[in-house]
């Protein structure tokens, strides 16, 4: 614990430094733990009990649907399922609530997944040809052997039920063993030229199947693509049948008895053999083709990729295909049941990758009874109920449609109410589906409890269509609460009718890009891509209401600078918005779009169910044919009644209680006679004046400016609003945003196509182009790796320059309609490096609001009392206090008006503005006050509203120092604490200086407060408060790809997420408390590895034991061993210790510390087989007392019977 006292320090620095800073000024960006001149006026000692030791960065869990799925694996007795991914992700799913994530370190794609079954162990064959074996029996799977094949490539990979032996395929057509135990390679080999008659000419190309034979377990079954399949006898090493077809072969499935197996063709063909007759099946069908009636071949169909055969004792047998006929187009993805006659097909909304049967026994030779079916699709996961006649599926306990519409923001809140999710719960549960199979989800595996470090968490996230989804986030667990459509407030454009409104988008005009929840009250306030605010109150009762609709008009008032590429070739007598080539269009005032919204709100009486029900939407509207700005902050307080947003052109705060527009400002008049900044108004639209030619602009005062512009860091005083001569911004462009950056000067102009000028106006001559769909919320845009390092300049301009080239789509395999190589070169135009002194004002020139926050504070400089307060930060740099006078008592605020009036405080930082907070002099958050949630259609006796209830928190105080508390401002590039009233600037610290910080939050750690903060380069930070000392900083997260920026949220408790793939949400932790108590957490899910006895086999009788062949078996250890086998080749496989293994933990760890945890691991893998051993004893003893009983019984009986009655 470390005490710092601020009036000490502070008169060090004065006796050496200039005097205390005003009010107005700036303080320089201090080094850590040096304060910045100025000081409050008394002592003031805050203890901060944070330390770095409180911080370490761990994952936690992942949530959603595995991204881009490769394979399957079912074991049958675990109840446990595995999907692989492209990306080297191995997700194992049990009961709900068992879900754990495994990552390949290579990131290889996984190709084959196999169970040993009931073993606790996962084998995984990667596109790097490795073999992976995964322990199952810890908490958190770790890989205890690898094997590296050098020579050849993995195609097919098969375990035999209760073997320690595992069969790899290659391409080459060879046959490989590996003894699990040991992930040693055997030198037994089949190779493929054995295999095959010596008469084939031609390779039987890669092996796609591998299995054992039901009936015998030394006959394995081997098929190669080419057709050819080989009925291989393992003891005598010879081949024991050969069946050719002139189709390649998918996949081969045996009947349960062994005398006849199926396979799937390429041709949609599937051909029944028995090993009785090998010349030729003796059947082939076609189940998607037409039936000809002239015997003639069928018409070829879509290949079947596989096929599964079983058997059942009461019903007929299940086989299970997919594939389609090639001439029924628009056909989507389907399963095809054949049940005797009856054929079913399901069809899917997703292609399918993987399917699996599940049945009732393990053993290949019993009968298998099917009961569902799990098939795994390109974008979902779905299980089929087999034991129904319409075949319904399960409902699914994993959130496995986080992705349904892609996601375009997140929310996180920690500790909230805990009575918040019952209540969401109970209304989310009435608009569930129905339809679902009423039996148990099949995958029950594992175990899990409630564990005990559990506190009420929510996760929303808002999607592209419109949607808001609530999440249950508590206990490391994901579950869906409740839905909430934004799209049902406006009206549906019907076809053919004339639009009444000026869409700015084309496809998903709905889609969500801010959330501002208030979890005390209930209220929501969402905003859209198309400039809309809708803000939500939660009830419990229905209710039918007309939902008030509110237009708000931003303009801006700083003139526009036009770059010389798009202004070259343009005539002097044509403005820039007009087609560069050709006639001008005459169009009249009356086509040119003014106060007009981009969506019409329902205006008759809207039915609503009871949750969360839309009481105002506020909509930006055009201004003089320029649509309007995308709205940039988002800030909402219940106690107040309020909400402001803000974006490029100004600020606009409303009253939500009365329904009225309170403030409707430009950024400018924001500032009155304390504007840092001369600006250069703008003209009006109708008397704008030409713009010049090339010559003449190079010589006019605004290129003259550019040419002198300096970083607003590196001057003192009033400077001018300008933009380097080394960055070219079109502003009529893309909605007042950067679209074609360069690293050009001005001076050299680039020409424009007449083409190229045709697009750029090809929305009309007085309206500027305007790109439809470009949110920076709807991106989906990988970043080249090599670009990872070399950062934007600022938050803002990354934003800005993947603004303008990306073209967002609801599907995410549409792509952008530029190439790679156009978009790596405007990358590189972008990326290049530049001095920690420029700013956000060297890439802009409208000054956007980048953030809001309510609060109790000191609005003026050395005020004597607190009151209600809009604190205002700007793209520049700039803080601004607005002061809300609101009406005492409640009825006097539903009809008094709240009076909105800037303060004149004006405070600066470098870079574009990301979060303000407040904390007191004890360094405690003080939480903003707020209203406690009432249900807005019920009512109190005597047919009254329940009146208004206000929770507001001050910060703490004593009679030696006042009333005194800390604002803390955090911005791209700093973040500064001051203290209020006094506005001296306490502590400031420079974050970052070759990046910017994407995200930034005040939250609570280990019950103190710090500000954390995540930067483009990857670099997680967290600073203490108020000192702003740094405790963490890791290079954890490299941004990839624009989801993790516009997705990564932090929240209090040490928490953070951020979506790791279009279809998965990550948890992380930065608290040390948290990953201590992580082990327990996850603890309560228990270990993947549950100890289940395996079913014992049928008794098939005396007499179909005698003559119907039961399944043999053989010592596979006598055969595949070292003794009779010998050694692999070395050059043929690698064996690489895993970091699970004993040979891993040699490797890793050293000296006492590491002889105490391998003794713990072999203590417990002793404890382990003990215990194994034990449970085999016990069984065998339970076997010979059941073996004696029934031999004494039989002895009895037949002791007086004759030899011929026996």
């Amino acid at each position: 614990m470390k005490k710092f006292n601020f009036r000490k320090v502070l008169d060090g620095l004065t006796a050496s430094s200039p005097g205390s800073a005003s009010g107005t000024s700036t303080c320089p960006g201090g080094t850590t733990g040096v304060p910045a001149v100025g000081a409050a006026p008394k002592e003031i000692e805050v203890q901060e009990t944070l330390a770095s030791e409180n911080f370490q960065i761990s994952k936690m869990v992942r949530h959603g649907f595995p991204y881009q799925p490769t394979a399957l694996a079912f074991d049958p007795v675990q109840k446990i399922v595995a999907i692989g991914t492209r990306t080297g992700g191995v997700r194992i799913l049990g009961r709900p609530g068992v879900d754990c994530y495994c990552q390949h370190d290579s990131e290889a794609a996984v190709l084959h997944l196999q169970f040993p079954i009931n073993e606790g162990a996962l084998v995984t064959a990667c596109a790097d040809d490795t073999l992976h074996l995964w322990n199952l029996r810890q908490k958190r799977p770790a890989i205890l052997h690898s094997l590296k094949f050098n020579r050849e490539r993995i195609t097919f990979c098969h375990i035999p039920f209760q073997s320690k032996w595992l069969y790899v395929g290659t391409e080459r057509g060879n046959t490989h063993v590996v003894n699990i135990e040991s992930f040693i390679l055997s030198g037994y080999i089949i190779m493929w030229n054995k295999a095959i008659e010596l008469a084939t000419k031609t390779h039987p190309g890669p092996v796609v199947h591998l299995s054992d034979s039901p009936r015998d377990e030394g006959k394995m079954l081997i098929g190669f693509e080419s057709g050819t399949v080989v009925l291989w006898d393992l003891r005598a090493k010879k081949p024991d049948f050969r069946f050719y077809y002139d189709e390649a072969i998918h996949s081969v499935s045996w009947h349960h008895e062994g005398k006849q197996f199926m396979c799937s063709h390429s041709d949609g063909s599937l051909t029944m053999w028995n090993l009785k007759n090998t010349a030729k099946p003796f059947q082939i069908t076609f189940p998607h083709a037409k039936s000809q009636r002239d015997g003639k071949k069928p018409d070829p169909c879509k290949p079947i990729l596989k096929v599964e055969y079983k058997t059942s004792r009461s019903r007929c047998p299940f086989i299970f295909s997919e594939g389609w006929a090639y001439d029924k187009a628009g056909r989507r993805p389907s399963l095809t049941i054949m049940h005797g006659k009856s054929i079913t097909v399901l069809e899917m909304d997703h292609p399918i990758v993987e399917f699996l049967t599940l049945c009732e026994t393990p053993y290949p030779n019993e009968f298998q009874e099917p009961y569902a079916v799990v098939v795994l699709l390109e974008k979902d996961f779905i299980v089929v109920d087999l034991t129904q006649s319409h075949f319904p599926i399960f409902e699914n306990p994993y959130p496995m449609d986080i992705h349904d519409s892609p996601v375009t923001c997140t929310a996180y809140f920690a500790d909230c109410p805990p009575e918040l999710i019952p209540a969401l719960y109970s209304v989310g549960a009435k608009h569930k589906k129905q339809g679902y199979s009423n039996k148990e989800w099949p995958v029950s595996g594992g175990t899990w409890t409630l564990g005990t470090q559990t506190y009420p968490e929510i996760i929303i996230t808002g999607h592209a269509d419109g949607s808001l989804k609530f999440w249950d986030g508590s206990a490391i667990t994901l579950e869906m609460l409740y839905k909430l459509k934004t799209s049902k407030v406006f009206e549906k454009q019907k076809v053919g009718e004339g639009k009444q409104v000026a869409e700015i988008v084309e496809e998903d005009p709905y889609a969500i890009q801010m959330i501002s929840w208030c979890p005390e009250s209930r209220i929501l306030c969402v905003t859209g891509i198309s400039a809309h605010v809708i803000l939500y109150r939660f009830s419990k009762h229905e209710a039918t209401t007309e939902i008030v609709s509110l237009e708000v008009r931003l303009q801006n008032d700083v003139e526009d600078i036009i770059t010389p590429e798009v202004t070259e070739n343009i005539s002097p007598y044509t403005e820039p918005s007009q087609p560069i080539t050709g006639s001008p269009s005459n169009v009249s005032p009356e086509e040119i779009k003014d106060s007009i919204p981009c969506l019409k709100v329902k205006s008759r009486p809207v039915k609503m169910p009871q949750g969360y029900q839309a009481e105002l939407v506020i909509q930006l509207v055009w201004v003089d044919g320029e649509p309007p700005q995308q709205i940039a902050s988002l800030a909402l307080n219940s106690a107040y009644g309020l909400v402001a947003f803000g974006n490029s052109n100004g600020l606009a705060v409303v009253d939500f209680i009365q329904k009225t527009v309170l403030l409707s400002m430009g950024t400018i008049d924001l500032y009155g006679s304390s504007d840092p900044y001369p600006r250069q108004l703008r003209s009006p639209r109708r008397s704008k004046q030409p713009t010049a030619g090339l010559s003449e602009l190079s010589d006019s005062p605004i290129s003259l400016e550019l040419e002198r512009c300096k970083s607003p860091t590196s001057v003192k005083g009033p400077r001018k609003l300008s933009l380097p001569t080394d960055l070219k911004t079109d502003l009529d462009n893309v909605n007042g945003h950067c679209t074609s950056p360069t690293s050009q000067p001005c001076s050299t102009g680039k020409r424009v196509s007449a083409t190229e000028g045709a697009k750029l106006n090809r929305w009309g001559p007085s309206r500027p182009p305007f790109r439809k769909a470009q949110s920076a919320a709807c991106m989906e845009i990988s970043l080249p790796a090599s670009h990872t390092e070399v950062g934007y300049a600022s938050r803002r301009a990354m934003l800005q320059q993947l603004h303008g080239i990306s073209i967002y789509s609801q599907d995410e395999h549409h792509s952008a309609s530029y190439t790679w190589s156009e978009k790596e070169s405007r990358d590189n135009s972008f990326s290049r490096s530049r001095s920690s002194s420029v700013s956000s004002i060297d890439k802009e020139s409208k000054e956007t609001i980048t953030a809001l926050y309510f609060m109790d504070s000191y609005g003026r400089k050395n005020d004597g009392t607190l009151s209600p307060c809009l604190w205002v930060g700007t793209s520049l740099g700039v803080v601004l206090v607005i002061s809300l006078n609101l009406p005492s008592g409640e009825e006097q605020r539903q009809s008094e008006p709240v009076m909105v009036a800037p303060t004149g405080t004006v405070l600066m930082l470098k870079g574009a503005l990301l979060t303000f907070s407040s904390v007191d002099c004890a360094g405690v958050l003080i939480h903003p006050p707020y209203e406690v949630w009432r249900d807005p259609n019920s009512m109190d006796d005597n047919e009254k509203p329940r009146k208004r209830k206000l929770v507001t928190f001050s910060p703490s105080s004593s009679q030696d120092m006042g009333d005194y508390h800390f604002a803390v401002i955090c911005s791209e590039k700093q973040a500064k604490v001051y203290s209020l009233p006094s506005q001296n600037c306490l502590y400031a610290h420079s974050i970052t200086e070759s990046s910017f910080v994407l995200r930034a939050d005040v939250v609570t750690v280990c019950n103190s407060v710090c500000l954390a903060c995540f930067c483009a380069n990857g670099h997680i930070m967290t600073l203490s408060l108020p000192s702003l000392r740094p405790m963490l900083d890791v290079n954890y997260l490299p941004l990839t790809d624009m989801r993790i920026a516009r997705t990564f949220c932090f929240t209090n408790g040490g928490q953070a997420l951020f979506l790791s793939s279009p279809t998965e949400i990550q948890r992380i932790t930065f608290s040390q408390e948290m990953c201590e108590n992580l082990q327990d957490m996850l603890g309560s899910q228990g270990p993947l590895f549950a100890p289940v006895e395996t079913p014992e086999a049928q008794n098939r009788g005396f007499l179909k034991g005698l003559f119907g062949g039961s399944g043999q078996t053989f010592d596979r250890e006598e055969l595949f061993g070292e003794a009779a086998a010998g050694k692999a080749s070395r050059s043929l496989a690698q064996h690489i210790p895993g970091p699970g293994s004993m040979e891993g933990m040699k490797a890793a760890a050293g000296g006492v510390v590491g002889d105490l945890a391998r003794a713990r691991i072999a203590l417990d893998e002793r404890g382990q087989r003990l215990g194994e051993l034990e449970e085999r004893t016990a069984a065998m003893m339970g076997s010979a007392e059941s073996f004696s009983k029934h031999a004494h019984e039989l002895m009895l009986k037949c002791k007086d019977k004759k030899w011929y009655q026996l």
